[in-house]
């Protein structure tokens, strides 16, 4: 299993289809800040608050050009239940085959665990949360773009 990855690495890219089945890739978002967030199921309690906050922060995501992607292990036809049951306004990644977790270092036993990334606009991460509090986790990273400058 891979190790979870450190400020300073570069992300690795990653390539798959969102709740849409449109294709994904993060390197296609190269220029912007990137939040690649880890969650380990579509429609759990903590899974569902981080969602719906990171939905309810996001205008102010958008705002400052930022892009947020949602990944989890469920499918396509997960996210889009999920997605349109909360109303969510951002991209989720489907990773079945766990390629994208095992990348990153976050894949538990059979899931991804709650692990977020803070991405750069050179594709560097910039600041890694290895615990999250899902109900508040929107607001603390757009406080800790804001106090890095990016």
């Amino acid at each position: 299993m891979a190790e979870q990855l450190e400020t300073g690495t570069k992300a690795p890219d990653f390539e798959s289809v969102d709740q849409n089945g449109n294709p994904v890739k993060l390197s296609d978002y190269d220029g912007k800040v990137r939040v690649v967030y880890f969650y380990p199921r579509d429609n759990t309690p903590g899974c569902t608050k981080e969602a719906c906050n990171f939905r309810d922060n996001y205008e102010e995501y958008e705002k400052n050009g930022i892009k947020v992607f949602g990944i989890s292990v469920d499918s396509e036809k997960s996210h889009k239940n999920f997605a349109d049951k909360y109303e969510l306004n951002f991209t989720l990644v489907a990773d079945k085959s766990k390629e994208i977790s095992e990348k990153y270092g976050v894949l538990g036993v059979s899931s991804a665990r709650r692990v977020t990334y803070l991405i750069d606009r050179e594709g560097t991460i910039a600041h890694v949360y290895p615990k999250v509090s899902p109900k508040e986790h929107a607001t603390e990273v757009l406080k800790k773009i804001e106090e890095l400058g990016l």
